[in-house]
């Protein structure tokens, strides 16, 4: 029996940028889609309201101090920072560069590249999307100086593991259209800078694009079953959101019972769950949301997870949460007003029956 290895996923867009000044509004950071959303229907938890740490600034490191205190007391073993570079150009990353230059804090972390393009979108299907920055692959002399400008991070001590190989995830694995190219070139700089090598995770929202990620070359697969839970509501649902522009609100019980019957537990495929998931901060009306989520019923889902993986090996024992602090998405285990830390305390409560774990 094994311990799992939880992983959060962490996003660090609690700050203001020149891009996001550009794109959106001067001071834009994701509190300002938190801080303007409003219920949608008769008992929508929103607005949300940090509590413990309040509206913070990740500029600050005695907020990432705090933020490292909190995981590492509820169990959580690192922090799996989303990472963007778009051809050399890398944006929201003075969080994890500040993270990585001043050793603090001393709690382990991975990275998972969130490759894909991104958009302001319209919501009118008869105008696109406009494109705010393209996500592109120009080949081997971009993955070598990739490479190199997160090489700092690969040699610290706090990068994650699995059997000595560095933890590294893609958000779109089937994405890159050359990722043979890319492993091979970034396991051979690797060795050559005395590391053992990657172990590369494609993440997916879908099932059926489980084996193609294994097919691709990926050493693992990271399943979070959220959307497809709203993928499979009724048509009348899916009607209303396309016409009325109106949430698809889908009940978190029948998440839970979704997810595990969707779910398929190997060495090589890890879970992805989720205390919550409502985006109408982001996207309002046209929102997906989970309702009737508590405290209670995540620790429900997180006991019966663990079960579930407790014969793998210490290594491949990795469980992600998605997510440490995606407020936007109603998706974080931060403290909040409504229920303060009781959503740690249930992750803390269901890991008190496993042994400490010894890591590779």
């Amino acid at each position: 029996m094994s311990k799992p290895r939880l992983i959060a996923f962490y996003l660090p867009q609690f700050y203001p940028t020149p891009e996001n000044n550009k794109w959106w509004a001067k001071g834009f950071t994701e509190w300002t889609n938190v801080g303007n959303a409003r219920p949608l229907f008769r008992g929508h938890y929103q607005p949300r309201v940090p509590a413990d740490l309040g509206y913070y600034d990740l500029r600050l490191p005695e907020v990432r101090e705090q933020q490292a205190a909190m995981a590492h007391e509820a169990g959580i073993e690192g922090f799996c920072y989303w990472h963007y570079w778009f051809a050399g150009e890398r944006l929201l990353d003075r969080v994890f560069a500040e993270v990585v230059e001043s050793g603090k804090p001393d709690f382990p972390f991975c990275l998972c590249w969130a490759n894909h393009s991104w958009y302001q979108k319209t919501w009118d299907p008869n105008k696109p999307n406009r494109l705010l920055i393209e996500q592109t692959y120009p080949g081997e002399e971009d993955y070598i100086a990739h490479f190199n400008a997160m090489l700092p991070a690969f040699k610290d001590k706090r990068y994650m593991r699995v059997d000595g190989k560095l933890i590294f995830g893609f958000y779109a694995p089937l994405d890159c259209p050359d990722f043979e190219l890319f492993k091979n070139t970034w396991n051979r700089l690797a060795q050559e800078n005395g590391l053992k090598g990657f172990y590369f995770f494609g993440f997916t929202f879908s099932v059926e694009k489980i084996d193609s990620i294994h097919k691709a070359g990926y050493d693992a697969c990271v399943y979070d079953g959220v959307n497809e839970i709203f993928a499979h509501s009724s048509l009348l649902k899916r009607f209303k959101k396309r016409i009325f522009r109106t949430p698809i609100v889908t009940n978190y019980a029948a998440y839970t019972q979704h997810f595990l019957k969707l779910l398929k537990v190997t060495p090589e495929d890890h879970p992805c769950i989720n205390p919550n998931f409502d985006h109408s901060p982001r996207s309002a009306e046209r929102g997906l949301i989970l309702h009737q989520s508590t405290p209670k019923k995540w620790g429900k889902l997180c006991r019966k997870i663990f079960q579930l993986c407790q014969y793998r090996r210490v290594d491949d024992n990795l469980v992600f949460i998605k997510a440490w602090n995606e407020w936007g998405e109603g998706n974080y285990l931060e403290p909040d007003l409504k229920y303060g830390k009781a959503y740690l305390c249930e992750l803390k409560e269901a890991l008190q029956h496993y042994p400490e774990n010894k890591i590779s």
